[in-house]
């Protein structure tokens, strides 16, 4: 974790926390386990994990010279909870839960805990389906993966559809076709919705599909020039065409492929660089002899941290909710490596071996992940770096009175009063935060006609609920940044006061009578601020801004979109939720209904001719 320490005239003290633990160790029963540090607001300073807790215990207080993280963690202890394991492995993967349910502040800690997507194939369905897939595998079929992105996954799909022509549509919408969708027009899919090929035929492309999934595209090449040959043998052009095609796509996979030189059938490669206070670990998926792609991580951590401990740390925590492949290489010897392999060889009931590559191709690839892994954090140091100077811009052109790090920005959209939605977005010296984007359905009807009504409503939600300090929600921003003019910041100022937030301050931005960009006006402590047309800190602005206008407009959409859904088939007197659901099952959407003819409408089990009729006449009339 990054800390940033302000400068103090009083010596920090460890003894405080070092009684505590006094206090406790006797009462410790000599086992594996865990341990968690408490503040007097009973919020988790660290998770440790130990063999012998009591003798873990001791270390903190026979020790003089702590470095300052731990001075300051032992400063601010006042409690002391244990959880004991039947062995060490246990308290590793306890730990690892631990550390991300309460990300303490004094443990390193791995940022993005997100699942990575796999491709999913069915093998129980009479047409199997693929798809992408996220979170647990609960359903029967093979998975592939993980990808290193959504859109890596997305491509392979891509693929996968130009050479086999599997259905990616979802079951309620396959069952209801009554003719073929465009996929079918553009030979991405072979149409099983409605019998244009043989399931045998489909099986068979389902089977290739899996093979070529997993790494043996050349047999599967093979296989399909040796069916061109013939195709054109038989005078049947059309067919080696599409088999052309199919052969085509797949030596563009191959070639967009990158050369796994090390030959890895399934490992993942960790690499870390550390810079300036700052690290990047760069991870690389390997399965099935192909790289499914690579992605970076920048954990937080004391800037003094080791790149071995926090290396150690990240494989630790990396995998507690992640499939782990039998190998992982990484680029340093960690001290827990048996440790960690022994876990993980119990979570996934398999061998997992640890390495370090020290010669030949692995170590070529690992150097890779590294170089990959330092490029990165250049990239965003320079972003942190720049964007400090743009908050420092801020500060001095506005002049604010303390530092920022931190702003949220503000906006509202609907239309006609109608779906109302206010937004919020968070941005900080690494750029924009996107766990902490908030949206906010208007629930006082008078609102929804009325910017300054749903600001209000908006800013009062938000910061209620951090002044009531409820659910360990969103900290205080440095600074609030409001898409409107005088009104919207009068508005803001007054919710603030009220909630006695008066030392955050407040900048309205309103774009000026014509909507011009580069005209735009501020407005902050009751004076007026313009900048110069290419001024870097306007750019800045106008760019924060412009991002909580594209959320709050794409969540206003989304309502929309579920309430013409939901409300047009809502309107028809008669059509209760069984016949709905029939009419959303058979067409898919409320806007297909609407499109649908009287015999179609009909068709649908369970809507007599009368009903289909009043139906009809709806949308028609």
């Amino acid at each position: 974790m990054e800390f940033k320490f302000q400068k103090e005239e009083v010596m920090i003290s460890s003894d405080s926390g070092k009684e505590v633990l006094k206090k406790e160790i006797p009462l410790v029963p000599k086992l594996p386990g865990v341990y968690r540090m408490l503040n007097a607001k009973n919020e988790v300073l660290y998770v440790g994990k130990a063999k012998n807790l009591p003798n873990r215990l001791k270390s903190y207080v026979s020790e003089k010279n702590h470095i300052i993280r731990t001075e300051r963690m032992l400063s601010q202890t006042t409690k002391l909870e244990i959880t004991t394991t039947s062995n060490e492995s246990e308290a590793l993967l306890l730990e690892a839960n631990l550390i991300k349910k309460y990300k303490p502040r004094f443990n390193i800690l791995l940022r993005d805990d997100k699942s990575f997507p796999f491709i999913f194939i069915g093998n129980k369905d009479k047409w199997p389906q693929i798809k992408r897939h996220r979170g647990k595998k609960n359903r029967e079929g093979f998975f592939f993966g993980p990808f290193a992105s959504a859109g890596s996954a997305n491509w392979t799909i891509k693929m996968i559809q130009k050479i086999f022509q599997l259905r990616v549509c979802d079951d309620t919408v396959f069952k209801n076709r009554e003719r073929p969708c465009i996929l079918y027009q553009i030979k991405r899919c072979s149409a099983p919705c409605v019998g244009y090929t043989k399931q045998d035929d489909y099986k068979k492309s389902v089977e290739d599909a899996i093979e070529f999934v997993s790494g043996k595209s050349r047999k599967i090449q093979k296989n399909l020039s040796v069916q061109m040959e013939k195709s054109s043998e038989d005078l049947d052009f059309e067919k080696a065409a599409i088999l052309r095609d199919r052969i085509k796509s797949l030596n563009i996979i191959q070639s967009s492929q990158r050369i796994n030189e090390a030959n890895l059938v399934e490992a993942d490669v960790i690499a870390g660089y550390k810079e300036s206070g700052k690290t990047c670990i760069q991870v690389f998926f390997y399965r099935s002899k192909q790289n499914w792609g690579n992605q970076a991580f920048f954990p937080k951590h004391d800037p003094d941290e080791n790149l071995k401990e926090i290396l150690n740390s990240f494989v630790s925590q990396f995998y507690e909710n992640k499939s782990v492949p039998s190998s992982i290489i990484i680029s340093e010897e960690i001290k827990e490596k048996e440790l960690i392999e022994k876990a993980l060889t119990k979570k996934e009931s398999k061998q997992i071996n640890i390495s370090v590559a020290k010669k030949g191709s692995k170590l070529n690839v690992v150097n890779q992940a590294i170089k990959n892994a330092k490029d990165s954090l250049n990239r965003k140091l320079y972003e942190s770096q720049n964007n400090k100077e743009l908050f420092e811009e801020v500060v001095k052109k506005f002049d604010l009175e303390n530092n920022i790090n931190l702003v949220e920005v503000y906006d509202n959209s609907h239309i006609q009063g109608t779906n109302s939605v206010g937004a919020l977005i968070t941005f900080g010296e690494e750029g924009f935060i996107k766990k902490r984007y908030r949206k906010f359905n208007i629930k006082i009807k008078e609102n929804e006609q009325d910017d300054y009504g749903m600001m209000k409503e908006v800013l009062s939600r938000r910061f209620k609920r951090a002044v009531q300090e409820k659910d360990n929600y969103l900290t205080m921003p440095d600074l609030v940044l409001i898409d409107g003019g005088k009104g919207q910041y009068s508005i803001a100022r007054e919710v603030m006061n009220e909630l006695g937030l008066h030392d955050i301050p407040i900048i309205a931005i309103a774009k000026g009578k014509f909507r011009n960009s580069g005209n735009e006006t501020f407005f902050h402590n009751g004076k007026e601020f313009k900048f110069e047309k290419n001024n870097p800190t306007l750019f800045f602005l106008q760019r924060i801004r412009d991002e909580a206008h594209r959320f709050a407009v794409s969540a206003h959409r989304a309502k929309r979109k579920k309430g013409i859904s939901r409300s047009l088939l809502d309107q028809i007197e008669g059509i209760g939720s069984i016949r709905k659901r029939a009419l959303l099952n058979h067409f898919g959407s409320a806007r297909a209904v609407e499109s649908a003819s009287l015999d179609e409408i009909k068709s649908v089990e369970g809507v007599e001719d009368k009903v289909a009729k009043k139906i009809y006449n709806f949308f028609h009339e």
